[in-house]
């Protein structure tokens, strides 16, 4: 997969299409994503406890990884690889080449 944690990505398709956000979590078996403030839905939570407060709450929902766009430089970029002289594997911006760090 060649998006990571912690990435800034903007939605392509969907509802939600035109949204960016930073990417919580990634789930590389199911080429799915959580990104932060995108694909919401409502939950009715009940209180687990006594002292706890139950009601409606707010909880994102995986996207599919060829659903968004890495974001560069403030513009939507597919991502490659390039091996360095001495063996690391780096991920590249694709049409300018930079290295994305």
């Amino acid at each position: 997969m060649k998006l990571k944690k912690g990435d800034t990505v903007e939605v392509i398709t969907g509802k939600d299409k035109g949204k960016q956000g930073e990417i919580a979590f990634v789930f590389p078996k199911t080429n799915k994503i959580i990104v932060n403030g995108v694909n919401t839905a409502q939950k009715h939570q009940r209180a687990q406890r006594a002292n706890d407060q139950g009601g409606i709450i707010e909880k994102d929902l995986p996207l599919d990884a060829s659903n968004v766009m890495l974001v560069y430089k403030g513009k939507k970029v597919r991502v490659g690889y390039k091996v360095r002289d001495d063996g690391t594997k780096v991920r590249i911006a694709r049409p300018s080449g930079e290295e994305i760090e």
